[in-house]
């Protein structure tokens, strides 16, 4: 998965092995403290990360441009707002 924009960094997140609700709240905090339209690429385990981050970006207004379900979880590309 990779961004839009190639000259712009895209920030990381490991989140695999964390249960519900963790995965939420330590993307919430880090996109807190990011820039404006900064990117950040989350990983997840958790099956129920596949609706928790998505609904997560919808309630702050962050975008979520990519989703992919991967061999052990999901993996998200998020635009902060």
């Amino acid at each position: 998965m990779s961004g839009d924009k190639k000259d712009d960094p895209v920030f990381s997140l490991d989140l695999k092995g964390l249960k519900c609700p963790l995965p939420v709240l330590k993307t919430r905090k880090k996109l807190a403290s990011m820039t404006r339209c900064a990117r950040l690429r989350v990983e997840t385990t958790d099956p129920l990360a596949g609706i928790d981050i998505p609904h997560l970006c919808h309630e702050d207004g962050h975008r979520l441009l990519a989703s992919e379900k991967t061999s052990s979880g999901h993996c998200f590309l998020i635009e902060k707002a």
